[in-house]
């Protein structure tokens, strides 16, 4: 008499396919999630922007601008991970480096190693910076200190005038606005009306106010991308969401870019948004 799993013609019968169960399913994809979530911290992109601008001076078409934030260098962030930002920041050549806040976290002991770190950054035309919440929650004061023996210039809220190949643009700085220091108007002071203006602010909530203030500029961090994101950037009807948290936006004539950073915060994990070097082109409307 043959068996339950065989045909009456002596065939072995076979088994139905069992289909992954649930469980397995979901322990699999957040077993891959943490995977990712867990090396993505290290997985530093270059991303190439061009910009294009009205009133950019001729002869500033095609200025190169390398922009780098949220260092958090401390207990959360490799130093090897911010020594290989830096390596990609000088290989491409750029005329003018940004660095736009939050370099250390939770320690002052953090403030000097990474003030030698960013101390290795080149740049034609000079390496300028502005302070973010996290450096004032640790000692704002020692890290702009330290990074002027490095030769890099801290705005706050102060403005110069870039001269470059006989053309000139208004370059900008303002303290955080998360701890209450930020002053647009001081930082803007001295510039002239119809003067191409290029403002960092660490945190982008300052794009409305720059708006109004006529900056056609604005290069930011602070969001980090959302440093963990699980949903898509635009919502169902295809436009973005309404909080910015990177690449580039515009308000009426105000242009913003808001990086996603290099390190992390809470946890030492980031997943769908890896770490960013920016590389801005910034070219004139004809």
């Amino acid at each position: 008499m043959p068996t339950p799993i065989q045909w009456r013609h002596g065939r072995t019968r076979r088994r139905p396919r069992q289909e992954p169960r649930p469980l397995s399913v979901i322990k699999s994809a957040l077993g891959q999630m943490a995977r990712l979530a867990l090396t993505e911290p290290f997985m530093t992109a270059v991303e190439r922007q061009e910009i294009y601008l009205h009133r950019l001076p001729k002869a500033l078409h095609g200025f190169r601008v390398v922009h780098l934030s949220d260092f958090h260098y401390g207990p959360l962030v490799d130093p090897r991970h911010l020594e290989r930002a830096i390596e990609i920041a000088n290989d491409l050549k750029p005329d003018l480096i940004a660095l736009t806040g939050d370099y250390i976290s939770q320690e002052r002991r953090y403030a000097a190693p990474c003030a030698e770190l960013v101390g290795r950054l080149e740049a034609k035309y000079g390496v300028f910076a502005v302070l973010g919440n996290h450096d004032h929650w640790t000692d704002a004061k020692l890290v702009a200190d330290l990074f002027g023996t490095e030769d890099i210039r801290v705005l706050i809220n102060e403005g110069l005038r870039v001269d470059i190949n006989g053309e000139s643009f208004w370059l900008a700085g303002v303290d955080d606005t998360m701890v209450g220091l930020e002053d647009l108007s001081l930082a803007l002071a001295g510039s002239r009306d119809g003067e191409f203006k290029l403002l960092l602010a660490h945190n982008p909530i300052i794009l409305r106010r720059a708006a109004r203030a006529d900056v056609d500029l604005v290069l930011s961090g602070h969001t980090h991308g959302g440093q963990v994101t699980l949903r898509p950037e635009k919502n169902r009807s295809g436009r973005p969401r309404r909080r910015m948290l990177r690449g580039l936006g515009r308000r009426a004539n105000t242009q913003i870019y808001v990086t996603r950073g290099l390190g992390m915060v809470v946890l030492p994990i980031r997943y769908g948004c890896p770490p960013e070097v920016s590389l801005l082109e910034l070219r004139c409307i004809q």
